[in-house]
């Protein structure tokens, strides 16, 4: 398919992505250099699966420090259920600790990638504090979690008494994105809500959807959230415009960066 067919097929041309797209082959394989890449890029996945959020970020980066009921990592990706819910103590703290009533509560959490949240958490947090009080807004105490999963954020958000409750934290990741985050946004944060009742962006690192850019979109979701009372499937989007806020179209031109290079000089 030529690339002026291509375009008008909808399928994205390959300098427009960072997936492997146009590869070609070597006899019935792939190339030797895209072999290379992937089993690269697999390893780069793995160790941020494996990287732990380190004892004492959170209070180094002023967050109120919280953790899950999980207690180590093992147990973490193999109990999802536990990563959902806060131990005794940590309700304690978020008790003593967070202010309550605001508006929105903002967590910055590990997830499935430490590495996404130590390298880019902590400025999409602060970015997106500042798209909220931009907008008068309240904010409320930033918390840190560690061993989290998605709904932690209901339970949280509730001891807060958020209006609003949004969670940052490390996504799965895939190939040549071991530091992306995702953030999940949810109405009336209490326990018991579902996917249904909450609306997330992903991909949120500096070769997909910048912090600052991402921040702007998350505020513009929050603020749908506010005026109609409600998340999820329930939200009517419209209000954001074509493409959620973030415009239409093919967005610029993309480079897969290489971390082995096996090509011929």
């Amino acid at each position: 398919m030529t690339r002026p067919a291509r375009l008008a097929a909808g399928v994205p041309a390959p300098s427009h992505t960072t997936a492997f797209l146009g590869i070609g082959h070597a006899g019935t394989r792939y190339p030797t250099d895209v072999v290379l890449q992937l089993q690269a890029e697999l390893a780069v996945a793995h160790a941020a699966v494996a990287t732990e959020l380190p004892e004492g970020w959170a209070a180094a980066h002023g967050l109120l420090p919280v953790r899950s009921r999980v207690r180590d990592h093992r147990e973490f990706l193999l109990r999802p259920d536990l990563g959902r819910r806060l131990d005794a103590a940590s309700v304690e703290a978020l008790g003593r600790g967070a202010a309550r009533g605001c508006d929105v509560q903002l967590i910055v959490a590990d997830g499935l990638s430490a590495v996404a949240c130590q390298q880019g958490g902590v400025e999409l947090l602060e970015r997106l504090t500042a798209a909220c009080t931009a907008r008068g807004w309240t904010v409320g105490t930033p918390v840190a979690v560690r061993f989290a999963r998605v709904w932690i954020e209901d339970e949280i958000g509730e001891i807060a008494g958020a209006r609003v409750a949004a969670i940052l934290l490390g996504e799965r990741p895939g190939l040549g994105t071991g530091d992306g985050l995702s953030a999940y946004v949810v109405h009336a944060p209490r326990i018991g809500k579902t996917d249904a009742d909450r609306n997330m962006m992903s991909n949120i690192h500096r070769r997909g959807t910048p912090p600052a850019e991402a921040a702007e979109r998350l505020a513009a979701l929050i603020g749908c959230m506010l005026e109609q009372g409600t998340s999820g499937v329930g939200l009517d989007l419209r209000a954001l415009g074509e493409g959620g806020g973030g415009g239409g179209g093919y967005r610029a031109p993309q480079v897969r960066e290489r971390l082995v290079d096996a090509r011929r000089r």
